[in-house]
């Protein structure tokens, strides 16, 4: 009867430790929650069971506060604890691409990419949303390799080319003058060149 009090007793204890793990909303907010002003990527968190049933409770998570997917999945869990096993529901994002959203799928190797995609720099993020918008898969190391720069026009990349690979002045002399870019840079972009919306070039091969 004794061990039998201190098993039950030490089992009580686990629950109650289990019970006491679980932040409040109010807590997940401070500790996790979403801006929405900093840019970083962020998730809104509910769950299929209160939709059903007409609800949108929920929370914006800011995916760069958390230290690993575990953390994260753990977190949203508590977010609806008053479920027995939350089927959690992904109900909108802000600041990451369109290509690593998933309502209900987000798995660990999605959730390491938005946060590598966190880490770029703002200029190299406008650079790798011209580079998905053109079609492009999701790959940084690829993007890296195909980036050439930022250009104002199709002919002041091609004057960039020009100046990287030719001496025109040796080659022309005075018909240097009458080059036309405009021109080669569109032949350029024919084949071989591709350009975003926000002036980020990159090579086709």
């Amino acid at each position: 009867m004794k061990d039998l009090i201190q098993n039950n007793a030490a089992s009580l204890e686990v629950q109650v430790e289990e019970v006491e793990q679980v932040l409040s909303f109010n807590e997940i907010k401070r500790d996790y929650g979403s801006d929405m002003n900093d840019g970083n990527p962020s998730v809104y968190c509910g769950s299929y069971h209160k939709y059903n049933c007409g609800s949108l409770y929920g929370l914006w998570l800011d995916l760069t506060k958390f230290s690993d997917y575990d953390e994260f999945i753990d977190i949203c869990r508590q977010l609806h604890a008053d479920e027995d096993d939350p089927e959690l529901m992904f109900q909108d994002y802000e600041n990451f691409p369109r290509q690593l959203y998933c309502e209900s799928c987000m798995g660990e190797e999605v959730f390491d990419k938005i946060i590598e995609y966190a880490d770029l720099s703002d200029s190299d993020k406008e650079a790798f949303d011209d580079y998905l918008a053109l079609g492009r898969d999701y790959d940084i190391d690829a993007f890296h390799e195909a980036y050439q720069g930022k250009f104002d026009s199709e002919a002041d990349f091609a004057d960039y080319i020009i100046s990287e690979c030719y001496d025109l002045d040796s080659m022309m002399g005075n018909l240097s003058f009458y080059f036309d870019y405009e021109k080669y840079g569109r032949d350029l972009f024919l084949d071989g060149y591709s350009m975003g919306d926000n002036g980020h070039v990159f090579r086709d091969y």
